[in-house]
């Protein structure tokens, strides 16, 4: 596996854990668990930094003249990026939230 292919497993795995941190960030603020919440944000950053990066080197390929073909794959990669996104705004939040109601 290389090129095109290889980038787009490295986005989804990489947004796919962040997501996946972000979930579990969610739940343990729930229980009243902030500091680790906080710190599964953390690390839910980290991996979707890596994911971004990934993508960004798309980006910069084609900015470079080298044009990217549009696959499912790649489509499926740029759905869970926004979809690690949106947790990660959504964990944030109910963070807050859930402080709020255990004060």
């Amino acid at each position: 596996m290389e090129g095109l292919e290889l980038i787009c497993f490295e986005i989804i795995s990489s947004v796919g854990m962040a997501r996946s941190l972000y979930i579990e960030a969610i739940q343990e603020a729930k229980v009243g668990n902030f500091e680790q919440a906080q710190e599964l944000i953390k690390q839910g950053d980290e991996s979707f930094t890596e994911g971004h990066h990934s993508h960004a080197k798309l980006i910069q390929q084609e900015a470079g003249g080298e044009a990217t073909q549009m696959t499912l794959l790649l489509t499926h990669a740029e759905d869970q990026l926004m979809s690690a996104e949106a947790f990660k705004i959504l964990s944030q939040e109910f963070m807050d939230l859930y402080k709020e109601i255990k004060k």
